[in-house]
């Protein structure tokens, strides 16, 4: 082995002569082995690596030269150098049978120290060499097996790693190709490697121009890049990637080492959010706005502070429980026996006093909030006024299922005797906004013996909602060029009837007259195509459905609008940037001057 020391072998039958070599011979890092015969000698060289042998040609039974000769016949000691010591006169037939035999070189006795020290050091030297060699090759052996162990992790971890691999020459020719390369783009290491990865499609225009550029920039040391491409799947076409890239340069010129992570799941789940974002924006901007009109129509019912408080705070409180219950359902839909429950728990019905059955039906996010409001009116005027407001009073609560219809009933016995009041004030309101401004959704019984309120719900009780019939609106006159929001003529397409309620008075209240309220898309699209308005005011989404057809109407008659939304502009009809956005909740004075402005703007006749 490398780290043993060099080893002489002395063969010779006489003691002395062995002394005398090895005390010639001595000398750090060289260990010298005795044998007396040809026997002991070869059974030493089986055991040791001799660097340099010895051997007396005259020794008893064997001699040197049939020594030599055994030990050229084996494969372990062919390889040892022999120098043959001999007092004997050499004639040429001896020396050329010494050589014959496997000698390097002979020494006579008696022996001259300075020739024996120096080719003792030529076969020394010669042995340290040739342990150097081996202790760098097992070196080098060593390095390689590391070598090959860390490139086999390597190649592991490129195959496994999410990331693909490429490296590309400076025209784009393809130098390799991982296994990530192969999962990501569905294309081989065969169909890819040593071909053009702009020609093959993989790469388009714009992303060949990129690559080549960062191949270009080789102002500083193994620059680095990074940016977001369209690359070919070999199925499902462009996808979008994240490339990072190393220029490098290995003598032979510079190459284009490239990891790249398909993001099309980020992307997706990008999009995902802004909508989710927007859709979150839109409901919450919807409820403040419910919650400005109940505030603002509260007041206007109530006839002191007191009495506005009671009323505008039990209302939120119901709209608060409300969303409770659907944070819980998270926003799909909920059970209408659990909203009653909620009811009895929040103490606005008696629940000893309250006869419920029908069947299980999951309401929708805006039916459900809507029912609450009702819910929490018809049990305030039952203790208030009605069949609650004596111990003996009880109510029974209805409701059935037939097909894609809810009908639900509210029926009293046992209170005062009923009157029908004069008028209706913001309570009655809120119980009809249930049908979702259908009027002929919610109908009331005013019996001396107790009031029966039928309730018919058309939407939000089933996944698969037929659109709303539309209504037909009356043919109005041609328009009025109106030059100041007093004389304007005015369509609001709005789908929640709590705002729509609140719009009407602000507008009315300014001296507008409001000529319709459309609350779906087809209702819109009919009353914009039949009646003559001066201007319009655009929900963003009415149901789950955007606005955009009715835009692209209003926009083509010359009809001036604006937008009043909880969508921010990313989620408004495109095209339709000139149009002003009023966001939900709206402020009244903002409201006024929005459409002011909308008046006093030419029109693109007066533009021409």
């Amino acid at each position: 082995m490398p780290d043993r020391p060099i080893r002489f072998l002395i063969v010779d039958d006489i003691a002395e002569n062995i002394a005398a070599l090895e005390a010639l011979l001595r000398r750090d890092g060289l260990v010298v082995d005795q044998a007396r015969s040809a026997a002991e000698a070869l059974e030493l060289m089986l055991v040791n690596d001799y660097a340099l042998a010895f051997l007396d040609v005259q020794m008893p039974g064997t001699d040197g030269y049939e020594l030599a000769e055994l030990m050229r016949a084996t494969e372990r000691t062919r390889g040892v150098p022999i120098i043959f010591v001999t007092a004997a006169e050499m004639d040429e037939a001896r020396r050329f049978r010494g050589y014959e035999a496997g000698a390097v070189d002979y020494i006579f006795k008696p022996i001259d120290p300075v020739i024996l020290k120096s080719k003792a050091e030529v076969f020394y030297r010669i042995g340290r060499q040739a342990k150097d060699l081996l202790r760098q090759r097992d070196e080098m052996q060593a390095i390689a097996r590391h070598r090959d162990q860390v490139a086999a992790q390597l190649r592991a971890h490129v195959d496994n790693s999410p990331l693909a691999f490429v490296a590309l020459a400076p025209d784009l020719q393809v130098r390799a190709w991982s296994k990530g390369a192969e999962r990501a783009f569905g294309r081989s290491a065969s169909e890819m490697m040593g071909q053009s990865a702009n020609r093959t499609g993989w790469l388009d225009d714009d992303g060949a121009r990129q690559l080549t550029e960062w191949l270009a920039a080789a102002d500083e040391q193994a620059p680095r890049f990074s940016t977001e491409l369209q690359l070919d799947h070999a199925d499902l076409g462009p996808i979008p990637c994240e490339v990072y890239g190393s220029v490098l340069d290995d003598g032979s010129g510079p190459s284009l080492s490239l990891q790249i992570l398909d993001i099309t799941e980020r992307k997706q789940a990008e999009e995902v959010r802004s909508l989710l974002i927007g859709e979150l924006n839109h409901r919450i901007k919807n409820t403040l706005a419910n919650v400005q009109a109940i505030s603002r129509q509260s007041l206007r019912q109530a006839g002191s502070l007191p009495e506005f408080e009671q009323s505008f705070g039990g209302r939120l409180q119901a709209l608060s429980r409300a969303h409770s219950i659907l944070s819980d359902a998270t926003w799909a839909s909920a059970p209408l026996d659990q909203l009653v429950e909620d009811q009895v728990r929040s103490g606005t019905l008696d629940g000893d006093r309250l006869h419920s059955a029908g069947p299980s039906v999951e309401l929708a996010p805006e039916t459900m909030l809507r029912l609450a409001l009702t819910l929490h009116e018809l049990g305030t005027n039952a203790a208030k006024y009605g069949a609650l407001s004596v111990p003996d009073g009880h109510v029974h609560l209805e409701w059935r299922l037939d097909g894609r219809h809810l009908t639900l009933t509210w029926r009293e016995e046992g209170g005062p005797p009923v009157i029908a009041p004069a008028g209706s004030g913001f309570g009655t309101t809120l119980i009809t906004a249930v049908g979702g401004g259908d009027p002929r959704a919610v109908s009331v019984d005013w019996r001396p013996e107790g009031v029966i309120w039928t309730l018919r719900l058309s939407e939000g009780v089933s996944p698969h909602q037929a659109p709303d019939k539309p209504q037909p609106a009356e043919a109005a006159p041609a328009p009025c060029r109106a030059q100041s929001l007093g004389e304007s003529r005015i369509l609001l397409v709005e789908d929640e009837p709590l705002v729509a309620l609140d719009l009407r008075h602000e507008l009315e209240d300014a001296g507008a007259e409001v000529v319709g309220i459309a609350r779906t898309v087809p209702e819109a699209l009919e009353m914009a195509g039949q009646v003559e308005v001066d201007l319009a005011i655009l929900d963003g989404n009415l149901k789950g459905q955007p606005v955009d057809e009715v835009a692209d109407l209003l926009s083509r008659d010359g009809v001036r609008f604006c937008f009043l939304s909880g969508y921010g502009r990313e989620h408004l009809p495109r095209g339709h940037d000139h149009a002003p956005l009023i966001e939900k909740p709206f402020r009244p004075d903002h409201l006024r001057s929005v459409l002011n402005d909308l008046l006093a703007a030419p029109s693109a006749t007066a533009a021409e």
